[in-house]
């Protein structure tokens, strides 16, 4: 009872509908979220000194409400560097299958005829199983219908940085990693693969550790030059990709095989005979076999032929720019910013995503494929790319790192204390200092985020 005008009036009590509170309780809440973030992006990220010099965009969002919890430029391109193995997983989850396609092929009374599938598993150490090879010993002739595929290199590499060990050569046919693994033991010298042939010359320096000083080859061929050294005392392994073209890896295979290749000399005849549906497949690797390695350890060689694969598989013919068109246009055509997406690696500096877009690959992985084969596959703290990071509460974050020259990224999974599955990505570049500084303010960051909600 109120006194209006002199006279004494009663106000009824507003009822609110239920939904409406609802919403409005809701609507509190996010913005309460999203302020508490922005602060702390504001004073652990933004504040930073040598973030500051640089660029940065970050990306949170909730799956089950749907809703952004937060975003700074998301929608802003940044490099990626290995961030875009994300998308390469995608790719490969969504075409290869449950096992890697190792080899096709189809037998005639005299021979078999066989077709690269670009599969990295072929000889390679850490797969133990090798189907392919052993199916192989036992052909008397084998006749090889190359692919042709000549890109061994993708756009935007440091092309002189060719004997590093992060840029392994594609192949249409891998053979041992496509490296050259060279074994110093007691002043033995061992070669794998076998054939390579190699020459010494004096020694500048005793520093066994560095590949330019120890051991170099010329850009277009394999034959190494060993810096004869007088202290071989250390044991230790030094890996130098390989010139990976398609006639040299007939070659390391017909050594291998101790026999010999022939190649078909009208291959588009042959195939139009027995066409690719009809080819016999021989399966060589569980595909989270190889998916795991090349997300914990961010390898590039992997990355690169899982693309080849989905490639061969989806259109017949190995190409990396043609593949990625068609998942642009055809599967991811509702990405809201189009991607410069140029290799499964991240190597180029020519790759061109946002915050955003790893968001939303994220959520549509764990709408496809479910997040525990997610969680699976991707390192969390301790392990991989993040075994410094993430040390104090491991099993809460899954994530892919990414790292370059001035340029970090990261993009995953994230738990909160309260049971609440976040997707992220958050990329800085162009910034001037420590890369390590900076994955740990993104850290600290993140544990913030988890800790309070």
């Amino acid at each position: 009872m109120v006194k209006i005008g002199g006279k004494k009036r009663k106000i009824k009590a507003v009822i609110l509908p239920f939904n409406i509170i609802v919403f409005f309780a809701a609507l509190l809440s996010s913005c309460s979220i999203n302020h508490h973030i922005n602060k702390a992006a504001k004073n652990i990220l933004l504040g930073d000194t040598i973030i500051g010099t640089g660029h940065i965009g970050i990306s949170i969002y909730e799956p089950a409400t749907n809703k952004y919890w937060y975003r700074l430029d998301a929608d802003k391109y940044f490099v990626p560097a290995s961030n875009t193995k994300l998308f390469t997983t995608y790719a490969a989850m969504k075409y290869l299958g449950d096992s890697l396609i190792g080899l096709k092929y189809f037998l005639t009374d005299t021979a078999v005829h066989i077709y690269p599938t670009a599969d990295p598993s072929f000889l390679h150490p850490d797969f133990k199983q090798q189907i392919v090879f052993d199916f192989l010993k036992q052909q008397k002739q084998i006749i090889y219908h190359t692919k042709r595929f000549s890109e061994t290199l993708g756009k935007g590499w440091a092309w002189d940085d060719y004997l590093e060990r992060y840029m392994v050569q594609r192949a249409e046919l891998p053979i041992y990693g496509n490296l050259i693994r060279l074994y110093k033991n007691d002043g033995e010298t061992s070669i794998i693969p076998k054939t390579v042939s190699y020459t010494y010359i004096k020694a500048t320096t005793n520093n066994f550790y560095d590949t330019t000083h120890f051991a170099e080859r010329n850009w277009d061929d394999n034959e190494l030059q060993i810096k004869n050294n007088d202290q071989n005392i250390v044991k230790e392994i030094i890996e130098i990709p390989l010139v990976a073209n398609w006639q040299k890896m007939i070659g390391f295979l017909q050594d291998t095989l101790h026999k010999k290749v022939k190649i078909a000399e009208d291959t588009a005849v042959t195939i139009n005979k027995n066409d690719n549906a009809a080819l016999i497949k021989i399966y060589s690797q569980p595909t989270d076999s190889l998916l795991k390695p090349m997300l914990f350890n961010s390898d590039n060689f992997f990355a690169e032929q899982c693309l080849l694969m989905v490639s061969n598989q989806q259109l017949g013919y190995m190409n990396i720019e043609k593949i990625i068109d068609t998942i642009l246009k055809n599967y991811l055509n509702n990405l809201a910013q189009k991607p410069r997406w140029v290799d499964g690696s991240g190597l180029s500096r020519y790759n061109l995503f946002t915050p955003s877009s790893f968001v939303f690959i994220l959520n549509k992985m764990i709408n496809e494929f479910g997040a525990e084969r997610l969680k699976r596959i991707l390192p969390t703290g301790g392990e991989g790319t993040l075994k410094n990071y993430f040390l104090k509460d491991t099993h809460f974050i899954f994530a892919k790192t990414g790292s370059m020259s001035n340029h970090t990224a990261i993009s995953g999974l994230l738990y909160t204390k309260k049971g609440k599955l976040l997707l992220f990505s958050i990329l800085a570049n162009q910034f001037i200092g420590s890369a390590s500084h900076v994955r740990h303010a993104v850290e600290s960051f993140l544990e913030g985020i988890r800790q309070k909600y």
